[in-house]
């Protein structure tokens, strides 16, 4: 009995190329979370306006202006200065 190799090969599978998941929706950001500024605020129970006359907001932003978000307006009305080397 002879046999022969067959000449019918089965084709090479194509390749899919390219990322599958493009144009899909993307998983959604996290919501933002409250800053330290915005947490201590809220611990201190002081709104907005109160922010300029409150001595322990002052002295809580005079130790962490330079590792904590402050608001520039904030900064400028009781003259500090963030060193940005630190």
């Amino acid at each position: 009995m002879n046999i022969r190799p067959s000449s019918h090969t089965m084709p090479a599978k194509s390749r899919k190329r390219g990322n599958p998941n493009w144009g899909q929706p993307q998983i959604a950001p996290l919501a933002a979370m409250p800053t330290e500024f915005e947490l201590h605020t809220k611990s201190l129970r002081i709104t907005e306006k109160q922010y300029v006359r409150s001595n322990e907001l002052r002295a809580w932003c005079k130790q962490n202006k330079n590792r904590c978000y402050v608001p520039e307006w904030l900064l400028k009305e009781w003259d500090m200065l963030v060193d940005t080397n630190f």
